[in-house]
């Protein structure tokens, strides 16, 4: 099966069933933060960089659903999953993206399920997604696309196509940006976003990249920028502001460099590059 629809679907699929186990550790009757030791399971990159049981639960199922259903594509997942691929596809994988958000009891955390085409000597991490989905569980919201397919969102029964619509206006745009959880880099961020502020319309951060580029694709908010990312983090949410007609610019590619991506409403990103490039030039 390499019908892009076909796949999408099984993206939709794969991402609302993990969504559904991820919500299960949640007890409603208390919605703030979960401390329960079952919850925290450690952290990555930093202290306050969490992965939880949650995280660990929803990338198994995905990973065992593969496995029985798309034996001999690769895996690449956030939390560990890996298999090398005989296919030219493989799935790239973030099972709870946002962990933090969930940690605390927040709507604005999500399950990202993409697969790239990589061929046989293609770099799974840089290659494009041929499909992808983007749930976000606690709105009952399913973000998708298929290449040359178009992007949708599914909520319920309801299904919208996502369309991107033009503008050029910075001054009024609403630029959406998240931080890393290095102290120093987040510290060299916040410092970009604050001489953005006064050339924007304003700034929003929901601690989820993938809910943020698809919040580009369906007009939620005008860009999205973004440093320090993985290839799980955005395989997904790329492809659906592509296929809804945003512009997707990938400042680095390179493995040895972190992944940034500057998602835009057609016509903004212009404006946009040109006045980051200001700054770096400042």
């Amino acid at each position: 099966m390499t019908d892009p629809i076909a796949l999408e679907t099984l993206c939709c699929r794969l991402a609302a069933e993990a969504g559904r186990i991820a919500i299960g550790f949640r007890d409603e009757r208390h919605p703030g933060r979960l401390d329960s030791g079952s919850l925290d399971q450690g952290s990555k990159s930093s202290p306050t960089d969490v992965v939880s049981a949650a995280d660990l639960a929803a990338e198994h199922h995905i990973v065992s659903s593969l496995t029985r259903e798309r034996p001999d594509d690769g895996l690449l997942g956030e939390e560990g999953a890996a298999r090398p691929s005989s296919t030219g596809l493989t799935w790239v994988i973030d099972p709870v993206d946002g962990t933090t958000n969930f940690v605390y009891g927040r709507t604005d955390w999500a399950v990202s399920v993409a697969v790239v085409d990589h061929g046989d000597d293609g770099d799974p991490l840089t290659s494009p997604a041929v499909a992808g989905a983007v749930a976000v569980p606690a709105l009952g919201e399913v973000f998708s696309a298929a290449r040359g397919r178009g992007a949708r969102l599914r909520v319920n029964d309801h299904v919208v196509t996502l369309t991107s619509t033009p503008t050029s206006d910075l001054a009024r745009a609403l630029i959406a940006t998240g931080f890393s959880y290095d102290a120093d880099h987040r510290s060299r961020q916040g410092a970009r976003i604050a001489r953005i502020l006064g050339h924007v319309r304003d700034i929003r951060r929901s601690g989820s990249a993938a809910i943020d580029l698809c919040h580009v694709a369906c007009g939620r908010v005008d860009a999205y920028v973004e440093d320090a990312l993985n290839a799980w983090d955005v395989a997904a949410g790329v492809l659906i502001c592509r296929e809804a007609g945003a512009r997707v610019t990938h400042a680095h590619l390179d493995r040895s460099r972190p992944l940034a991506v500057l998602a835009t409403r057609p016509g903004l990103d212009a404006p946009l590059m040109e006045l980051l490039a200001s700054f770096e030039h400042e």
